[in-house]
């Protein structure tokens, strides 16, 4: 690796470095915010149970699961928040941590790496795409890969057993985590983001044909349903599609009653 190379590599590690200590004092010091997670997770997740959090970034999905009571199978494909994971929870023996993504098969995938915001590096490319000049998303830029491994849903319920909760936020490559599911959980979660919409429609889709028929979602990090009851698959798909450009993201909830 010749000076430049060496360079252009510290430049990259601080500016993400930079961005990680942003999240973890948004994530991680905002009571509000812990508050209204543990009051959400807390209708599905108690003590005993497992919870996978798929795109883990930070962490501070997998301090509320703990909070609940839950034991957390946590994957993160990206070196530097896997850093800030390990120092927060790799002490706590009912967290297991992964360094890896999730996908629809066995194998390695390239993960686009945003150094300014690591919060949406990406296995999608074509979420990369949709972000340039989309308005909100102006400045994003993806500047680097890395090659990850990848597992399976199926995989980690063969080996951690079955979740109550399985959680996934990975900037447009929901549906290819969710490709890897072979069975319902009670509950799943997956990101939406208005400039992909039809990812999470394909989300969708596949969650009916996994036996879901029950939707709920709550917008950006306000941890709070719209709904005041689940709907069915016709009204939260019409919901996606009409929600404003600006309201930009959120998680859909899918709940399975067999």
């Amino acid at each position: 690796m010749n000076i430049t190379h060496l360079w252009l590599g510290l430049k990259a590690s601080l500016r993400e470095w930079r961005a990680l200590l942003r999240s973890i004092r948004i994530y991680h010091f905002d009571r509000a915010h812990h508050r209204a997670m543990d009051q959400l997770y807390g209708q599905f997740l108690k003590s005993g149970d497992i919870a996978f959090d798929v795109g883990a970034h930070v962490g501070d999905r997998i301090s509320s699961f703990r909070r609940c009571g839950a034991k957390v199978i946590a994957l993160e494909p990206q070196p530097g928040p896997l850093k800030v994971i390990n120092f927060l929870h790799g002490r706590d023996p009912l967290v297991t941590i992964i360094a890896a993504a999730a996908g629809a098969e066995k194998g390695l995938l390239t993960l686009n790496i945003n150094s300014d915001n690591p919060t949406v590096s990406t296995a999608s490319q074509s979420f990369v795409d949709a972000a340039q000049n989309a308005k909100g998303w102006e400045g994003q830029v993806w500047d680097r890969t890395i090659e990850v491994p990848v597992t399976t849903l199926d995989s980690l319920i063969a080996q951690y057993g079955l979740p109550k909760l399985i959680k996934i936020d990975v900037e447009g490559f929901e549906h290819s985590v969710m490709m890897g599911l072979s069975r319902a959980v009670p509950v799943l979660s997956f990101e939406f983001t208005t400039i992909a919409r039809d990812v999470a429609q394909d989300c969708l889709d596949r969650a009916v044909i996994l036996g879901y028929a029950r939707f709920n979602v709550a917008l950006g990090e306000s941890q709070k349903m719209v709904f005041s009851k689940p709907v069915d698959l016709a009204r939260m798909s019409a919901w996606l599609a009409t929600i404003p450009h600006e309201a930009n993201s959120g998680d859909v909830y899918a709940f399975y009653a067999p």
